[in-house]
């Protein structure tokens, strides 16, 4: 049952569509490389024929917004992203319906954000237009390559932002550039969602009061990749990290936002206080459980009290959310000096219900009461 657009917004997307110049590749894919790739896709490391491509200079501002060839990019040594790391970016889906019809969730959150992220780096605010365009054009243009919709797979999409000026010193870049890469991708579990295990981080941080945790920029996940490390060597998939001002509270994992389910059908998830990055599958998340009838607590959250509710069986599931694996069950949580596991490991209801009605709306199963999904093909 795929969504409706209203006519106005249908209009601007094809609008701001069409200001993208589209230049072809002389050498795409084949037909049958293609449709194999497609078929039997993995994150991130197939990419299609084309990418989305604005420059931005302090002189002419945006222009030469254009659908090129995906290639190499060309870089000065001293172009300043790869000395100062002004670089943003954001990650979204393009979903193929029954229909055929191709939907994007939620891109305007994911265009404000964007905004967000480039004002707290100092980088120049593409407008909503723009990011909406840049996406609908280079979906249309490799529409081939957006997977049948069938065992959860889509089309990935990541658009960022960098410094490209050539020059040493510290000060806001007077050139940019930006761009939309896509790729083919599977299901997160391809063989079934199964519970991960988490190491919680009691000694580095993610971010800190007044940093960049609440942008979306490489400099917060490069240095979340050593404690990343700990976690794989103590057989844990991801890692949870706590606030930095108290080094109580849990805050986000590396990549996604965590919530926990109370044995009362409660959930609570810490509050963004401006190091926690404000997930787009975070808010859908909440709507949808408040919706539900469970009440939803955005707080702080102390791990004393989520081992204490572990062992006690006030709590009695956990989850983690974000665009790649959408809601993701917790079967263990451990640190240095505790080991416990969720509910027996298991995949909660809540967590399984919640999972469920979110990807419904998304690949036009279920009614987009919300008016979250947008149509683009």
């Amino acid at each position: 049952m795929s969504s409706s657009v209203p006519e106005g917004l249908a209009t601007s997307v094809d609008a701001a569509a069409a200001a993208f110049e589209v230049r072809l590749t002389s050498t795409p894919r084949p037909a049958e490389e293609r449709a194999e790739l497609v078929k039997e896709p993995s994150f991130g490391t197939v990419f299609t024929d084309h990418m989305a491509r604005v420059s931005w200079s302090n002189v002419e501002g945006w222009h030469g917004r254009r659908i090129e060839p995906y290639g190499p990019l060309q870089l000065d040594p001293a172009s300043a992203v790869l000395h100062y790391g002004q670089e943003i970016f954001e990650g979204l889906k393009a979903y193929r319906h029954a229909d055929g019809s191709i939907w994007m969730f939620r891109p305007d959150a994911n265009a404000r954000r964007f905004a967000a992220s480039a004002e707290r780096l100092a980088l120049p605010v593409l407008s909503e237009d723009d990011f909406l365009g840049s996406i609908a054009a280079l979906v249309r243009t490799d529409v081939t390559w957006v997977p049948d919709g069938d065992a959860e797979m889509c089309l990935y999409l990541r658009p960022f932002m960098y410094a490209s000026e050539g020059f040493l010193g510290v000060r806001p870049a007077d050139e940019v550039e930006y761009l939309v890469i896509a790729s083919p991708v599977g299901p997160y579990f391809p063989s079934g969602v199964k519970p991960v295990s988490i190491w919680v981080s009691q000694e580095y941080n993610r971010s800190g009061p007044g940093g960049t945790g609440s942008a979306k920029c490489g400099g917060n996940y490069a240095s979340s990749l050593l404690p990343q490390q700990q976690a794989y060597a103590q057989g844990c998939e991801q890692v949870c990290f706590l606030d930095a001002r108290t080094d109580t509270n849990l805050e986000e994992l590396g990549g996604m936002n965590v919530f926990v389910v109370h044995a009362d059908g409660s959930v609570s998830t810490p509050r963004l206080t401006g190091s926690i990055l404000e997930g787009v599958t975070r808010s859908s998340v909440i709507q949808l459980l408040r919706d539900a009838g469970h009440e939803v607590d955005e707080s702080d959250i102390p791990l004393t009290e989520v081992l204490a509710g572990l062992k006690n069986g006030s709590i009695n599931e956990v989850f983690a959310c974000g665009t790649a694996a959408v809601v993701t069950p917790v079967g263990r949580l451990a640190g240095a000096e505790f080991d416990l596991t969720v509910a027996d490991g298991d995949a909660g209801k809540i967590t399984m219900d919640v999972r469920e009605q979110l990807m419904d709306i998304q690949y036009g199963r279920a009614t987009d009461r919300y008016g979250w999904t947008r149509r683009i093909v």
